[in-house]
């Protein structure tokens, strides 16, 4: 699929489905985005597509299932609209560093290809009111699903949830207690005791 040069040609690549549940244009939206004007398409829309799948099959799919409808907060992002916002301090990484991350259509440095979405889950919200029960839903996904990272904050319990060819199973949040990682003594292991009262996966 080449980069889209028409409204047409937008609105076809948004209709490419990435998993039972979710569409390339559930990710397209960015405030930077609408704000500033920039238009937020993919240079290869073919990569973005691919590891869109991945990651909507893989984590997006499973969550889903176990928690109902998820809250797509942020997904894709160009090349252009990243850039703009780091250089702008906007919360974007460098475009090398988010390569394989938010930007889908851009392999990293190794030359592996990787997605990341910002998503909520409602019924967490609803659920819990302490903001460190962020670690219920951390180790639930650490312990079921084939994540590369996870990334938490303190608004909405929005987290990133990160696939990639080469995951590196890491952990971080902005608020406490802190995460995991490979190496450090809480990372391997069963973890169900954090998130006994979750609901059963529902297939």
């Amino acid at each position: 699929m080449k980069k889209p040069g028409s409204m047409k040609s937008l609105e076809d690549m948004g209709r490419a489905r990435l998993s039972k549940n979710f569409f390339f244009r559930d990710f397209l939206h960015s405030e930077i985005a609408d704000f500033y004007r920039i238009p937020n398409i993919p240079d290869d829309p073919d990569l973005a597509i691919e590891a869109g799948r991945r990651l909507c099959e893989e984590l997006l799919e499973p969550l889903q299932a176990m928690f109902g409808r998820l809250h797509i907060r942020s997904g894709y992002r160009s090349a252009a609209v990243n850039e703009f916002g780091n250089k702008n301090k906007l919360n974007c990484s460098t475009n090398a560093s988010s390569a394989a991350d938010h930007i889908w259509d851009r392999h990293d440095f190794d030359g592996c290809m990787g997605a990341t979405a910002c998503v909520v889950v409602p019924w967490m919200i609803d659920t819990y009111r302490d903001e460190e029960e962020w670690q219920k839903l951390a180790w639930w996904i650490h312990d079921h699903l084939p994540y590369s990272s996870l990334c938490f904050f303190p608004k909405l319990w929005a987290f990133n949830i990160q696939w990639h060819e080469r995951p590196k199973r890491v952990i971080q949040s902005y608020v406490r207690p802190r995460g995991t990682k490979p190496g450090m003594a809480n990372w391997q292991g069963d973890h169900s005791k954090f998130y006994e009262g979750l609901p059963r996966l529902r297939n």
